[in-house]
């Protein structure tokens, strides 16, 4: 109990352990468009603290994270098709946390807030996506790049006469993911089509789940009136940071379970609780009453799930899967999308 108090009190200690911890990846963005930050263990990194910023650097990309008087951290797990997932979000009043929602092509000027020195003379682009908590933008300081792009403002940048788009995946310009609560940045070359992502930084945008125009997915359960504006994603039991099963790791699970019960949905938690108290007392699954609500039958599955990867198959936990975690328990497929997949 002493340490979950300590959590909530110091939210900026949190935060700075888990930035200076290379397990934790973190993400900006929204639901549809997103920049990831992550780093390996060995590799080069510049961690810089003042009173009001925390950041990192590796020559792959970059993160600031500022600590505002609104934010509140919320922590969650969400059943994955065999496992499951979990992060912790930073969030907003969803009254303060609006960014300027262009949606047009603008150029914006001089990155004076990047985070390394070197990028603050290369020229902002927003791209205008009109995303709530994020402003997506690019980074230019190649001349021929800048005056091509220069033409392509004002537009959309899905517009049929837009060059901007096959210009910015032919370059692969830096992406900057800039909200509220700080910035992403990615170095890393843009994928070309139909390839996969860097195991590093990198950004998706999806047009197919921007159009739902949701700040998160339904699965994420975000109190009332606050937004997520950015996540970091604690090392997990089961899988490393880019989803590599791995043998199951206790510490990991405790120190996860340790920010739940500081930054968890409390009913989510003691539901949990209760399930292992049942399983524990030898109670009937039938018997065990879970309420009709997506978010308390997920923490049930999830709760399973971490019971058998813990401790190995057994009857029991058998049993109770076979009651509480069935595919009949499973929320509809668009609501299961993880948009950062950890």
């Amino acid at each position: 109990m002493a340490d979950t108090i300590e959590l909530k009190r110091d939210l900026k200690r949190v935060l700075a352990a888990h930035l200076d911890d290379p397990s934790t990846a973190w993400s900006l963005g929204t639901f549809g468009a997103i920049a990831e930050f992550m780093r390996d263990p060995d590799e080069p990194v510049v961690i810089e603290r003042t009173d009001e910023t925390l950041s990192a650097a590796t020559g792959r990309g970059a993160i600031r994270i500022r600590t505002v008087e609104d934010l509140r951290l919320v922590a969650s797990e969400s059943a994955t098709r065999d496992s499951w997932s979990h992060r912790v979000a930073l969030c907003l009043p969803a009254d303060g946390c609006a960014m300027n929602r262009r949606t047009c092509l603008t150029e914006l000027g001089p990155d004076a807030e990047a985070v390394r020195a070197a990028d603050r003379d290369a020229i902002l682009f927003d791209l205008g996506l009109d995303t709530i908590q994020i402003d997506a933008c690019v980074r230019v300081s190649d001349a021929g790049l800048l005056a091509r792009l220069r033409s392509g403002c004002g537009r959309p940048l899905s517009a049929p006469d837009n060059p901007a788009m096959p210009l910015i995946l032919a370059a692969s310009p830096h992406r900057v993911f800039v909200g509220r609560l700080g910035r992403v940045e990615v170095f890393a070359p843009i994928p070309l089509a139909g390839g996969k992502s860097p195991d590093g930084p990198h950004t998706h945008v999806l047009p197919e789940l921007l159009r739902h125009r949701r700040t998160h997915p339904a699965t994420e359960p975000v109190p009332h009136g606050f937004v997520p504006c950015a996540h970091f994603y604690p090392a997990h039991p089961l899988k490393d940071p880019i989803g590599t099963p791995r043998p199951y790791d206790a510490r990991h699970d405790s120190a996860f379970q340790d920010l739940m019960q500081a930054f968890g949905d409390s009913t989510l938690v003691d539901l949990k609780n209760g399930l292992l108290t049942a399983i524990s007392a030898g109670t009937d699954p039938a018997a065990f009453v879970v309420p009709d609500d997506r978010f308390a039958r997920a923490s049930i599955r999830v709760g399973l799930r971490q019971l058998q990867a813990a401790h190995g198959p057994s009857p029991a936990v058998a049993a109770w899967r076979q009651v509480h975690d069935g595919t009949r328990h499973a929320d509809r497929k668009i609501d299961d999308t993880d948009n950062a997949g950890h």
